[in-house]
Parts: C-alpha cells; structure tokens; sequence
C-alpha cells in the first residue's frame, strides 16, 4: 500500500480529534452560562479571540512545516491543544477562559489544519482532491461524534470533567497519530500518488510545475494570492457562527438540549459527505467549478437557518451547511497547491489561512451581539448568505497566476545537459 494513504489516515485522525473538540463548545456553552452566570457575548468573545489567534497562528505553523516537518509540529500541537481543553476544567473566572481556550488551545489548533493539508498535498498530485477530501473528512467526521460524546460526558459527570476527559482523549491519540506523519514521498524515496519513477530523460510537465512552484514571496506577488484571500475570508467570516450559535439557537426554538446538541453532529455527517464528494469531483471538473456551488448552497443554508421553525427544517438547513462548508474546506489547499505548487505550501497555506481565517473570530462575536440587541439571529443569518454570495461573485474574477520561470530554473538535478535539453522540450 502506498504510504500517503497512511499519511491520509494520520490527518484524519488528527483532524477529527482536534476539530471535534474545537466544535463541542456550543455544546458546553449552556452549562457554562448556567454554571457561572456569563452570558452568550461573554463566552463568545475568548471563542472568537481563540479563532483569530490559531488562524493567525497557522502562518508559523505552516512556515514550520516547511522548515522542519510536520511530525513535530503536530505533537507540540496536539500537547498545547489537550492541555487548554484540560485547564478548561478548572476556569473560575471570565480571564481563565482567555488563558485556556484564547491562548494555549488556540496555539495547539493553529498546528492542525495547516501541517494536516500541507503534507498531503505533498504527498498527492494526480489523486490530490480525493486525497485532500479525506484528510478534511476527519474534521467533520470529529463534529459528528464529540457533540454526543460531550454532552453524554456532561450529563454523567458535569461539564468540568468532561472537558478533562476529552483533553485526555486529545493528547493521547494526536501524539500517537502524528508519529507516523512523514513530510513527503522523497523523504522515503517514494514518488507523488505511488507512482513509479518516470524516465529521468522526460519529467512530466505537471511535475516540473510543482517542483518549480511558487515561493512564498512570489505568491504574495500575483493578484489570484489576494483573490483567494478575499473569496475564502468572505466566506470564513461567518462560518462559526453556526458552530457557536445553533445549539442555543435551537433551545430557543424550544428543542431539547440533546437534540439541539445533535445539530453539530448533523453538520458533521453532511459535512463528512461534503469533503469526500466534493473534493472526488474537483478532480474531474475542477476545483473553481465546485467552489462555486459550495458557496451557493452555504448561502441557501443560511437562508435556510431564517425560516426554520422546527426540528426538520433546522436539521435540513444543518446538512446542507455542513455540506457545503466541508467542501469550501476540502477545495482551500487543493486549490492553493494547485495554483502554486508544493515548494513552499505550508508556508502559502497558512498565510492565506492567518489573513483570510482571522476575520471568522468576528464571526460568533457579531452574532452574539446581534442576538443581545435583537433577541433573535434572524439578521445574522441574513448577513451570512450575503456574504457568501459576494464571494460567489468574485470567483468568476479568480484566475491561475502566471509566471515565466527562466530556463535556467528548469534545470533538475543529477542530469546531463542531453537530458536537460529533452527535459525543456518537454
């Protein structure tokens, strides 16, 4: 079997752990608020400081990887990531809350999504949409299982050792996944997809492409750089807000706690469909093409999330968000590695991901004051929709960067000069 599928099931499993706690908060918040007396905008400000410091965060770790692997990274991430959730046990002011979770869980998420896609697009070229579409699956699959995990946690034992057993659990099988995480087939003298060694006289084309890419400075240089900044942060704006906000959102609709809880997991499971549908299809149709119809069906979601007024429609309005957010995830570093190749990707990644992903901390934030002044997320919804629309838009101005790479960086190694005339023909 070739490696890269193991390293797919290492991220995976690294996502799933990681974002499967991230997405449990919603699920905390009523209990924490009954427990304490902080009300929804206290507790979804540290939430949107902990989004903005990882999505920042996610520029260093993505420069990190480049430099020193993702195996490190992932378990320095995985022990900040379990120990915030731990101390999160032992909070007893409003300040704790932004050391814990702010902070020190925030600086641990930042070393999760960008190594976890970074090192796949490493390891896939041909197979990258299907291979990413996996590694992204993880995350949806964690908010399908821990919503249920925690509030059965909560139930048995209260919220304060429930967040210490799933930190436990966080630890624990990060550490272990992320020991089999290498950071690319030529490491192990293996090539992109398993495929066997093309003839050093004719490298393919897409290859060469990938070998020369971008590097980080040069990306920042092209107009598709900002493009993507702009879509993806449109769109990423108000992606949590539903994360944070739906679990109390449907109590309010008069809901049961376990069942509104289970909406998160309804977002998981569509969300699990998304990433591996999605991602599949990008390969055959392309990744623009599939951009554009996860941000119109994000848009319906949120349209979808104004008129429900029961159990159903809200769970249908959940899986077609899930749906569409888990494919607008899986398609970001497709994208980006498609565009500028695997050179410097975690560094392109994550700096895409600092500038586009930190305005999403506004997101909860925005909704929770909106629900303070309105008693109601009926604007917030609609403000969501719109946005993804805007971005929708713009996809049609998206365009490959270009760039001319002098004949002299198409020299590959370990060649003669017959060679490297046959390679240039090529």
């Amino acid at each position: 079997m070739f490696y890269g599928w193991v390293v797919v099931a290492c991220t995976f499993t690294i996502l799933c752990i990681a974002y499967g706690v991230q997405f449990s908060f919603g699920v905390f918040m009523p209990y924490i608020s009954a427990d304490t007396g902080w009300d929804r905008g206290a507790l979804s400000l540290p939430y949107s400081v902990y989004v903005f410091v990882y999505s920042v965060l996610g520029l260093l770790s993505g420069r990190l990887t480049d430099r020193w692997g993702p195996r490190v990274v992932l378990i320095g991430g995985g022990c900040l990531l379990g120990s915030g959730i731990m101390l999160m046990s032992r909070i007893s002011t409003l300040w704790h809350l932004y050391i814990v979770l702010s902070v020190l869980a925030a600086s641990g998420m930042s070393a999760a999504y960008v190594p976890c896609n970074a090192t796949v697009v490493r390891w896939f070229l041909l197979r990258r949409g299907l291979a990413l579409s996996i590694t992204s699956a993880g995350a949806s699959f964690g908010m399908f299982i821990f919503p249920p995990l925690a509030t059965a946690l909560i139930v048995g034992y209260g919220w304060r050792r429930a967040y210490l057993v799933l930190g436990l659990i966080a630890v624990f099988i990060i550490i272990v996944s992320a020991s089999f995480v290498v950071r690319d087939p030529e490491t192990i003298g293996l090539h992109s997809d398993g495929r066997a060694q093309e003839p050093s006289f004719a490298p393919r084309v897409t290859d060469i492409a990938e070998a020369q890419g971008f590097t980080l400075a040069e990306a920042r240089r092209t107009a598709t750089f900002w493009m993507l900044n702009l879509i993806f942060g449109l769109t990423w704006l108000v992606v949590f807000m539903p994360m944070v906000h739906i679990v109390p959102f449907a109590v309010d609709m008069g809901i049961s706690p376990f069942r509104a809880a289970m909406t998160i997991s309804v977002i998981g499971f569509a969300g699990f469909g998304g990433r591996l549908l999605i991602g599949t299809l990008s390969d055959r149709f392309g990744r623009v093409a599939a951009l554009g119809a996860c941000l119109l069906l994000q848009a319906l979601s949120f349209g979808g999330f104004t008129i429900s007024s029961g159990l159903v429609a809200l769970y249908m309005a959940a899986a077609v968000f899930g749906f569409s957010y888990g494919g607008v995830t899986a398609l970001f570093p497709a994208l980006v590695g498609d565009f500028f190749g695997r050179t410097q990707v975690g560094a392109i990644v994550g700096l895409i991901f600092a500038i586009a992903g930190a305005p999403a901390a506004f997101g909860p934030l925005i909704a929770g004051y909106i629900y303070n002044e309105a008693h109601s997320y009926t604007a917030a919804f609609d403000l969501s929709a719109g946005l993804n629309l805007i971005a929708l838009l713009l996809l049609f101005l998206l365009k490959r960067p270009e760039r001319t790479i002098p004949q002299a960086k198409l020299r590959l190694p370990n060649k003669t000069d017959h060679e490297h005339r046959l390679t240039r023909s090529v």
